[in-house]
């Protein structure tokens, strides 16, 4: 059994995050420009089989579980053929997806047929209006339609909201009424500085604490989850009754060093942090031997920095925005 993959401060990997696209059907103002985008040519993403033979590599070192990301990945045409083989790679325990939701009501059975359990679709807003403003597109049924398919088809659901100060007040209660109704968890994510348009502010981050304030005042007790994972990015708390509401705080209160993440690009680069300024390419060694993939694996997590500083007067936002980068 070859060692776990561990960075000189001492944290070890086991999640990886996959892209499969840099496209997307909605344009997010904290992630995509209005129009246009730079998206790289369908010849430069990485084939299927090319991203299996990375799992069936990584997997032995450790890496049990495996989101796979976009962009919105069911633009991907066949990504369900990918999920079939990915879910038969030997160490896999947990295989997700993360979706917007448009295409889900399209894709639900099939996704599930082909193994896929577990989704977090992401949605900001009930109200229609304050939908069209976030995404630029009026798709809010399609996306409560592919919920409900999602559903129906027996699919483990967590509802992501990326929360915004200013915006996304009036949001916080009717998302997780909804997520509890349905038996899903909502999760709310800071807004972070990975905007294509360079939006991002510090007074326009609506925190945690923040939200939980709104969440105690609205539904009385929300205690933090004992024995929590500490190495997952959401901070857990739960209601009298047992529901769990979850928050990535990634600026308020990073959780750089329990970080446990890979990530890999649609177009076949390592990257050890969403705010990495820097990336291993790995494309070309996907043909060759196990070998020297293991090598530029363990090289990349060697590289790691202590965490992304977004907080501090020195940090840098990465060059690439959210969406070329997966989430």
């Amino acid at each position: 059994m070859p060692a776990a993959v561990v960075d000189t401060f001492g944290r070890v990997h086991s999640d990886l995050r996959i892209s499969v696209t840099d496209r997307c059907n909605i344009r997010c103002f904290y992630c995509m420009p209005e129009e246009g985008g730079a998206f790289e040519p369908v010849s430069k993403l990485l084939t299927f089989e090319q991203i299996a033979r990375f799992v069936q590599v990584a997997a032995p070192l450790g890496f049990r579980k495996i989101r796979l990301t976009g962009g919105e990945p069911l633009l991907r045409p066949g990504v369900a053929k990918l999920i079939e083989k990915l879910s038969a790679v030997a160490g896999v325990e947990d295989l997700a997806l993360t979706t917007n939701g448009v295409l889900l009501a399209r894709y639900a059975r099939e996704l599930y047929a082909a193994g896929l359990r577990r989704l977090n679709i992401h949605l900001d807003t009930l109200d229609r209006g304050r939908f069209e403003q976030i995404t630029r597109r009026d798709e809010l049924g399609r996306v409560l339609a592919g919920i409900e398919a999602a559903q129906a088809a027996g699919f483990a659901i967590k509802l992501n909201t990326v929360a915004v100060k200013g915006l996304s007040e009036p949001d916080i209660v009717p998302l997780v009424r909804f997520a509890r109704e349905r038996g899903f968890e909502a999760r709310f994510i800071e807004f972070m500085p990975l905007d294509a348009q360079q939006l991002w502010s510090l007074d326009r981050v609506l925190t945690a604490d923040e939200m939980i304030g709104v969440l105690r005042e609205e539904f009385g007790l929300v205690e933090a989850v004992p024995d929590a994972d500490p190495r997952a990015p959401a901070t857990e708390y739960r209601f009298a009754n047992g529901d769990r509401v979850g928050f990535i705080a990634s600026v308020s209160k990073p959780f750089c060093m329990n970080c446990n993440r890979l990530r890999l690009t649609a177009d076949g680069k390592l990257r050890y942090c969403l705010f990495a300024l820097e990336e291993t390419d790995i494309r070309e060694l996907l043909d060759g031997p196990a070998a020297a993939l293991e090598g530029a694996i363990r090289e990349n997590i060697r590289q790691k920095w202590a965490g992304h500083e977004i907080n501090r007067p020195v940090f840098v936002p990465p060059p690439r925005p959210m969406y070329s980068i997966g989430g």
